[in-house]
């Protein structure tokens, strides 16, 4: 116990210590490799679209902004438009990210404003974060086989009733947008409730406990001050939910029915950009390779630019959190 003081007093020396010629050359080292490695992934980033574009450029040419705003798909006349694709992929992202992100910010808030025991709170987010691993293709076979014929007689009863209403508009015969849509929710859900969690844990306890001395009660300190706090960092994880849903592919493709038009039926059959890529693919012809690859060009220039965005208001709120905005 007498050595206990010189061993702290020459461990404190140790770390005071200015680093020596090996740390220095370490260190920079590491610094290098992270640099080379995030100029790879710029690189990498921008070779993919460099590629696509050179095959999409063709297609550019030939049908401009004509390919945005029409509809029809005919490799015969060589007529190409992915209007519904792009409104399929909107709409069907936009439907999960409503479901998903209510759970997955619902999810967050039980798990990190105490309201689960610890073991059980780690339990819930193990299962959570498995959700992520499963593949898409399952959760296909899992929405033809069970989520198609659970929703069927709701859908169809509110058409029967409501058909009025261009949302219930037509009947759920099979594949169609609202399946999609609740599928799409649960791959989305992981991404949405791990980053709200970050951004709830980030709030200062101070901030909480303030809150308690003044009076709030446990709902008012969750609603009128955790989560106003943390709303920027909630709202870039809906947006990088939002990214994660546009690019998603067998899922849907097995899912939405692949019909090529626009329509606000929630049970109706369309298009995703993605969706489109993947059936069309294996059997296209180089005119309709051209035409394809345009759409992907369209689907990367979306998604990347949704994620970066996300990204970018993650940050700010983080800063802002931490006072160093």
């Amino acid at each position: 116990m007498s050595n206990q003081p010189f061993a702290l007093a020459a461990s404190a020396d140790a770390v005071s210590q200015a680093p020596s010629g090996v740390e220095h050359i370490v260190d920079r080292l590491f610094r290098l490799l992270a640099l080379l490695a995030a100029g790879l992934l710029l690189v990498l980033v921008g070779y993919i679209a460099w590629k696509i574009g050179g095959q999409a450029l063709p297609a550019i040419r030939d049908y401009h902004l004509d390919f945005l705003t029409t509809s029809t798909w005919n490799v015969q006349e060589k007529r190409f438009g992915i209007l519904p694709g792009i409104w399929g992929t909107l709409y069907s992202s936009f439907l999960a990210l409503l479901i998903g992100g209510f759970f997955g910010v619902t999810v967050a808030i039980f798990l990190t404003q105490g309201f689960l025991p610890t073991r059980v709170a780690f339990v819930f987010r193990l299962v959570i974060d498995m959700l992520a691993a499963i593949p898409s293709v399952v959760f296909g076979l899992w929405g033809i086989f069970v989520v198609i014929p659970a929703i069927r007689p709701a859908a169809n009863w509110l058409h029967e009733q409501l058909g009025f209403i261009p949302f219930f508009g037509t009947s759920l015969s099979g594949p169609g947008l609202l399946p999609a849509a609740i599928v799409l929710a649960i791959m989305v859900l992981p991404t949405v409730a791990a980053i709200s969690q970050d951004a709830l844990n980030s709030v200062p306890y101070r901030t909480k406990e303030a809150a308690f001395g003044m009076g709030a009660t446990r709902w008012e300190v969750i609603l009128k001050v955790m989560v106003p706090t943390a709303a920027g960092g909630i709202f870039s994880a809906m947006v990088l939910g939002f990214g994660r849903a546009l690019g998603e592919t067998m899922a849907l493709a097995m899912l939405i029915g692949n019909s090529n038009q626009v329509t606000l039926s929630l049970f109706a059959p369309a298009e995703t950009l993605a969706a489109l890529l993947a059936s069309h693919f294996p059997e296209a012809g180089p005119v309709e390779v051209e035409a394809l690859m345009y759409a992907a060009l369209v689907l990367l220039f979306i998604t990347l630019v949704v994620n970066v965005a996300g990204i970018g208001l993650l940050t700010i709120t983080q800063r802002r959190i931490s006072g160093k905005a």
